[in-house]
Parts: structure tokens; C-alpha cells; sequence
């Protein structure tokens, strides 16, 4: 038996010896296949995956943005080409918003052939970048140093020079602080109107021309529309008198931003968050004569005529 071991002994020994022999007198060629196969296969785990295509959320048929990979980036050409504006994304969203943030913030930003302009809060201060050659150039500007809480945020510019931001902030319950500004310089330096003086919640607002402007208030179970205007550039604001016919009392409740028609101004009134009349997408389009003062039912409108 003990014979038998050493000689089994024996044999693994001069085994190995033969197959180390062997490997190391191998032609050079077939180890450096072998290393080669190895870096290729590491190689390819390690190469990154191919970078994610951009998929545009389109403002018209060539114009768009994406935030994907956490960064805001806008193309004019249908995603060939993607430019990235200088602004982190969570500024953007900064305040009380609640929203999935995969698309900006309705009215917070404009983004046409002409300009590109986006607002968002940093450490306090409302500020809107802006670019007038589609991103070649990017300006900073400060709307307000010091601004409690933004909740309902609008930017928009009427012709090159003149533009308005509303917000509104520091919400408690069913009262809030609005606030509008306006620039004349194409949005380099913005200047605080005064004060309405209500503090019901906003739900919309906005201007037809440098002296005339609205705000619109009440969002929070609404029985009746409540819209306050400026002729003089927001040094003072009063309330609109809307004459809402006794069939749609308690309908048409909420007044959306007024607009200029041919030779008199316009204004869409919807039913509200609570809405059911003719499936509550129904709105009444009203009109003025006196510059915004007092409001006259026109018709009913479905929701495919009141894009504006």
C-alpha cells in the first residue's frame, strides 16, 4: 500500500513538471492571443453606455428643451443640436411646487426663435437667465434680491424691450403676497409695481400693453371670477366689474389672462377645479370696450378655441 502511494506521489510531481515545461516553452503567440482576448473582454465591460438620446419636449415643430440627465438643454433644430443653459435644474422648481419635474414649470420660462428666458430662485433671490442669439450668450439678471417662498410664477415679454414677471410667495393657507415687475430694457433691470393689495391666491395674470395689465385671483373654491386691472403701468390697480349672465352664476369662475382682439380686449373664464357644466371644460370668452374696466358675456367656447 505504501508503495503504491509514492509512486501516485511520483506521477503528479513529474505531471506538473511536464505542464509547466510546456507553458513556458509555448509559442509566444498563442499567451499574447490569450492576454489579448482577456483586455478585449475587460474592455468591454468597462466602456461606458452609449449617452442617452434627448427626447425634446417641443414648444413648436423645431423648438424644444430637455431635463434629462438633471440638466436643462434646449434645441432649435429637432434635437440635432442641444445647447445646455447655464442653470442648475433644482433652481428651477425652487419653492413650493409639487410637480414630477420632467417638464418646466408652466409660464416660468419662454422659449421662441427670438428668446429663450427661464426663471428660477437662487438662495432667495428671483433671477431669470436669458439668451437672445439661442444660446451663444447667457445673462443673469435679478428680478428681486429677497423673495419669500415663489409659488405661482410668470415671465413673459410683449416686443423686445418690454417685459413683466408675476410671483407670488410666502403662502399661508388661503393668502399669499403677489407681486408683479416689469422691465423696459429687454430684461436687464426690472423694477417692483405696486401692490394690489390683495392677498387671495393668484391664478393668473399678465399684460396687452406697457400700461395695462391684470391680475386674477382666487383659486380655492371660487364662486365668482375676481380680476383686477392697471392702466398706468401697476402704480395702481382696481377691481373689474364682469357681468356674468344669471345662467352661468357660479360657473364661470375664474378669469385667465386677458388678451387684445382686433379692437377690444378678450378674457376666457372657466369653471374652476370643480367645473361640471357640459363636462366642465366649457369656458365663456367676455369682452371690454373700456379698456379692461367692465366685462360683457360673449359666447360659450369649447376648449379647442381657447388656446391662447
Amino acid at each position: 500500500m505504501k508503495n503504491i502511494i509514492i509512486g501516485m506521489a511520483c506521477t503528479l510531481v513529474i505531471g506538473i513538471f511536464i505542464a509547466t515545461w510546456y507553458f513556458e516553452n509555448s509559442p509566444m503567440e498563442t499567451k499574447l492571443g490569450q492576454d489579448k482576448r482577456n483586455e478585449n473582454q475587460n474592455t468591454q465591460l468597462s466602456e461606458p453606455s452609449p449617452p442617452t438620446t434627448l427626447q425634446p419636449i417641443y414648444e413648436d415643430e423645431s423648438i424644444g428643451y430637455s431635463l434629462q440627465n438633471d440638466q436643462l438643454q434646449i434645441t432649435y433644430n429637432k434635437g440635432k443640436d442641444w445647447t445646455t443653459v447655464p442653470v442648475e435644474k433644482g433652481k428651477l422648481f425652487a419653492g413650493e411646487y409639487n410637480g414630477n419635474e420632467e417638464e418646466l414649470i408652466d409660464k416660468s420660462y419662454i422659449l421662441s426663435e427670438n428668446r429663450a428666458a427661464f426663471l428660477h430662485s437662487d438662495g432667495g433671490s428671483m433671477k431669470l437667465i436669458y439668451t437672445l442669439d439661442q444660446g451663444k450668450t447667457w445673462e443673469n439678471t435679478v428680478v428681486n434680491d429677497q423673495y419669500p417662498s415663489i409659488r405661482f410664477r410668470k415671465v413673459e415679454f410683449l416686443n423686445e424691450s418690454f417685459g413683466y414677471v408675476i410671483i407670488s410667495g410666502d403662502r399661508t393657507m388661503s393668502s399669499e403676497w403677489t407681486t408683479v415687475y416689469l422691465t423696459n430694457d429687454g430684461g436687464k433691470q426690472w423694477k417692483e409695481t405696486n401692490h394690489s393689495d390683495v392677498t387671495r391666491l393668484i391664478y393668473n395674470g399678465g399684460f396687452v400693453d406697457e400700461n395695462t395689465g391684470f391680475l386674477s385671483f382666487g383659486i380655492l373654491n371660487p364662486v365668482e371670477p375676481d380680476l383686477y386691472l392697471t392702466q398706468d403701468g401697476g402704480n395702481s390697480w382696481s377691481k373689474a366689474t364682469i357681468m356674468i349672465p344669471e345662467q352661468y352664476h357660479e360657473i364661470f369662475v375664474m378669469a385667465e389672462a386677458p388678451f387684445q382682439e382686433e379692437d377690444h380686449l378678450a378674457v376666457y373664464i372657466n369653471q374652476g377645479p370643480n367645473g361640471d357644466y357640459e363636462g366642465g371644460k366649457v369656458k365663456g370668452k367676455f369682452v371690454s370696450n373700456d379698456n379692461g374696466e367692465t366685462w360683457e358675456f360673449l359666447m360659450e367656447v369649447s376648449p379647442n378655441e381657447t388656446d391662447k
